[in-house]
Parts: structure tokens; sequence; C-alpha cells
């Protein structure tokens, strides 16, 4: 019971406060608010995402990719301190990472990894059996996917009163057109590279390695493991007989 006492003592101590980054408010007993605010976490989902592929699958792609994300957010905080447009007098919201509105991170995040994404699906990555129509008709299912958590995470932040309308337009602009750069970048510049960097010393301690030459990794990575485990099984096999 003294313990208890004792947590409930507030005088000694600042006030708790929430994490901002993370920290999304939404009108209470609003469905759809809700939702939205769990929608507009995504960009820090995919973040942890890219943290996961790179360090089980060490590719430099991926890391290139993550590379273009930091750089995109680099640059919208410099465009905000730049134009320094404040946010929503109307949103009431406490607690915010920054004062400034423009252009919106979270949408110029999520247009930049969905146009990255969309032309890496139909510009780089090439399927190699002979189905043809599953392979597009995927492709077009998560093209379609990649475009409605963009519209999605953008709308978001308009009805949650982070962002208005403009702020929202310009960061998704603003992504799309970096998204498409960094793209053209990373194949005309540093695919050529990749092959030179996977032998780097660095690289070989970090088993860091280069799969652009292969056109479907997935694929690839299916197959090779399929034969390896029907080889194991084989020579196990054998050695009990």
């Amino acid at each position: 019971m003294a313990a208890v006492e004792e947590c409930l003592v507030p005088g000694e101590r600042e006030p708790w406060q929430p994490l901002s980054l993370t920290y999304v408010e939404y009108p209470a007993d609003d469905v759809t608010g809700r939702v939205l605010a769990h929608l507009s976490l995504l960009p820090v989902f995919i973040l942890f995402g890219f943290v996961t592929l790179i360090v089980f699958k060490r590719e430099l792609h991926t890391i290139s990719f993550l590379c273009g994300l930091v750089l995109n957010e680099g640059l919208n905080w410099i465009v905000k301190n730049i134009i320094r447009e404040p946010r929503p007098c109307h949103g009431g919201h406490k607690t915010l990472f920054t004062e400034y509105g423009m252009p919106s991170s979270h949408s110029q995040f999520i247009w930049f990894f969905s146009t990255y994404s969309f032309l890496f699906l139909y510009l780089r990555m090439h399927q190699t059996n002979n189905a043809r129509f599953v392979d597009m008709l995927w492709r077009h299912i998560l093209s379609l996917c990649l475009l409605t958590a963009a519209f999605l995470v953008s709308y978001s932040r308009v009805y949650l009163l982070y962002h208005s309308w403009s702020q929202v337009i310009y960061g998704g602009a603003v992504g799309g057109l970096m998204g498409g750069a960094w793209f053209i970048f990373i194949q005309e510049v540093l695919t050529p590279l990749f092959p030179r960097i996977a032998t780097w010393p660095v690289s070989e301690i970090f088993m860091i390695r280069d799969t652009s030459l292969i056109p479907n990794i997935l694929w690839f990575e299916y197959t090779v493991t399929r034969a390896e485990a029907r080889n194991r099984q084989r020579k196990l096999g054998t050695k009990m007989q």
C-alpha cells in the first residue's frame, strides 16, 4: 500500500509527456478518426520494416532506398524551417513534433515511398517464370494498395487537423518528385557501382551483398532455397539407408 501511495505523489516530478514523434490525437468516440490516426503511423512502421530488412538481408539496394527516405525527411525539415507556415490554428493539438506544417512530412514521406515502390515494381522487378498473368496481377494489386495507402495517410493529416490541404498536396508533390528522382539516381548512378561496393572489406565484414543483377530476388531466393532443401533431403535420405 505504501508503494502505491508513493507512485501517486506528484509533487517532486514534472508531468508525464507522450513521445511526440508517435503521438497522434483524434476526436474522442470518432471511429473514422481512430482508424486514420493509426494509418498516419504507417511511415513509422515502414521505417521499422526497412531497419528489419537491412539487418536480416543486408542488401545494397534496400540500404540505398532507406538513405533516400532519410534524405527526403531532411529536405522536408529544411523546407519547413524556411517557409515556416504554421499548422491549422483550429487543430487544438497540444503535442507536436514541429510547429510548422508546410509541407506535410507524412504526406511527403508516403508519396516518396509509394512513387519509388511503384517505379521499382514496373521498371526494375521482372518475373523469370512463365506466370506472366499472375505476375502482372499482383503488381497491379500492390500498386493499388500503395496508392490507397498514400491517399489515406495524406487525408488523415487533414482530417485530424494536423495540416491544411495545401500543406498535404505540396508535401505529396515534393515526395513524389523526390521518389522519382531518387529512383533514377539509384538506377543510373549507384546500381553500376554496387558490384564494386560489395567487394569492399567493410562490405564483406558486415556481409553486405548486391542483388541488382537478379531480376526477381523473391523468385530467386524461393527457387534456390527449394533446390537446396531438396538436395539436403536427398543426402539425408541416402545416409539413412
